[in-house]
């Protein structure tokens, strides 16, 4: 077991004056793991991957909150709609739809972040600004159609860099869209709230920059070890 109890309660404090809460990314990690961060207190956890996420769930105690941040695909989401509290990277209009239909089946409500691409390089996923803008107009158009969804904020991944005035303003232009998205579709839904933004590496700074929810894994559970998935 290599879980770092040290830097889960540092990552805490730091968390503390933001109000930001902490989803702690288990993907690739075993259960026994998870498990003790469990018993440290911790209940919201991130996993990337379906089928680990939905093995995992089955083994672990039942009040805690699931969340899926990595690229999800529609023909995947029936498997995690029964229980997963929040997907973070709703990148597609295709994919909200596909979620609030699973999520009828369940007469279960799955809260749901928008991902936009913020990120220098081209393999990092989310939405351009007419996509998001596209997204947003058909869901204020017929809200009655998407009843099974709440979208409740925004994610966004940094460009991968040691450049910290680059993360600063990728994070700080989300931020300034995540407003102006409030302002104009979500002005009196308290619910549209999150901005999930920051990992082990830049999760300082995207606390500056007004993140809510931050994505940690490296920092609590160690390196991944992919050669165990």
């Amino acid at each position: 077991m290599a879980i770092n109890l040290e830097a889960y309660h540092e990552v805490l404090d730091r968390l503390h004056p933001y109000h930001a809460r902490l989803v702690a990314v288990s993907k690739t990690k075993p259960v026994e793991d998870i498990a003790a961060f469990y018993a440290a207190g911790q209940r919201i956890f991130g996993e990337n991957y379906v089928q680990e996420l939905t093995e995992k769930q089955a083994l672990l105690p039942a009040d805690i909150e699931w969340h899926f941040i990595g690229h999800l695909q529609s023909n995947k989401v029936k498997f995690i709609a029964p229980f997963v509290h929040t997907i973070h990277a709703v990148d597609s209009l295709k994919l909200l739809q596909e979620i609030n239909k699973q999520a009828a089946k369940h007469q279960r409500v799955i809260h749901c972040l928008l991902q936009v691409h913020i990120a220098a390089e081209e393999t990092k996923f989310g939405m351009d600004a007419q996509e998001l803008q596209q997204l947003l107009q058909t869901y204020h158009a017929g809200p009655s159609a998407f009843s099974q969804v709440r979208i409740a904020g925004m994610m966004g991944m940094a460009t991968n860099t040691s450049n910290e005035t680059q993360i600063r303003e990728e994070f700080h232009q989300l931020h300034k869209l995540f407003g102006s998205v409030k302002t104009t579709y979500f002005n009196n839904e308290a619910y549209f709230k999150e901005l999930s933004i920051g990992m082990s590496a830049d999760y300082h700074l995207a606390l500056q920059e007004g993140s809510t929810l931050v994505r940690i894994g490296s920092l609590l559970f160690g390196e991944r070890n992919y050669s165990q998935m």
